[in-house]
């Protein structure tokens, strides 16, 4: 018997993306369901935001500070479909500092696939920072393909903003501090329902207090760090996020690759 999941090496990208563009099917069948019901289109007309993060056996979300050395191919291969489907790839300005980002700009396959369904070539790169403590000059800005988003609040320092106004489409999603929700009204309002979301723990710390994430694609590296690395959350929230499982798959070295969506 054998009760192991399916291994992404046996299947085409094609067939990972249709996957993971599915909708799932809803917990209960029959009228009154919630968001997971609805299908692509209609999820990500009302905004959809999908969380993606790896972590270790022992719940380390990095080893040695990043998150770069767990996951392996699969992990990478799947991560790069995911952005493919996406309208926007949504980051906190820590992690894009920290995990060392450049521009927002897919291999030649996803552009390609993206061009026959009718999509722009890449996703646009927004970026969440309520200090503004970004730099103009880097490459994430000036060999942007699309001009990227900077998701902050009003009270920002200025002169920042302006700098940064240059180079992106800086945007107020707050009064004091930056709000989770009008994060996502802004998004939406720009057509950019499908939303990939690639951290950092804080963010989503955010986003799961707010109730905001609609699916985690969770990969699950077959290690224990065993040190003190921080988890995929950090923050609190006034309840359990009870999710569903929708997928498993199997990757190199036993590697899982795990897909949860809201139970509403």
């Amino acid at each position: 018997m054998n009760l192991l999941p399916p291994s992404v090496a046996d299947l085409s990208d094609d067939d990972l993306v249709a996957l993971y563009s599915a909708a799932p099917a809803p917990a209960v069948a029959g009228p009154g369901v919630g968001l997971e019901a609805r299908t692509g289109s209609e999820a990500s007309a009302a905004g959809w935001i999908r969380v993606n993060f790896v972590s270790t056996l022992d719940g380390a979300a990095s080893a040695a500070g990043v998150t770069g050395s767990l996951g392996g191919p699969d992990d990478l291969r799947v991560f790069d479909l995911l952005r493919r489907i996406a309208d926007v790839v949504l980051v906190a300005a820590g992690t894009v500092r920290d995990e060392g980002y450049g521009p927002m700009r897919l291999h030649d396959a996803d552009v390609a696939w993206r061009r026959e369904h009718g999509l722009p070539d890449h996703p646009v790169f927004a970026i969440v920072t309520g200090s503004l403590s970004l730099d103009p000059a880097s490459s994430v800005f000036t060999d942007a393909p699309v001009r990227p988003l900077v998701l902050t609040s009003d009270a920002a320092d200025p002169a920042a903003r302006e700098a940064l106004s240059a180079v992106a489409d800086v945007v107020s999603c707050g009064t004091d501090s930056v709000d989770v929700r009008l994060v996502r009204e802004a998004l939406v309002s720009r057509g950019l329902g499908r939303i990939h979301c690639e951290g950092g723990p804080s963010f989503l710390g955010s986003l799961v207090a707010a109730d905001l994430v609609d699916e985690l694609c969770l990969s699950v590296d077959p290690s224990l760090e065993g040190g003190e690395g921080p988890r995929i959350v950090r923050g609190s929230s006034p309840e359990l996020r009870r999710m569903r499982l929708a997928h498993v798959l199997r990757g190199e070295g036993d590697l899982l690759l795990t897909r949860y969506v809201r139970s509403r």
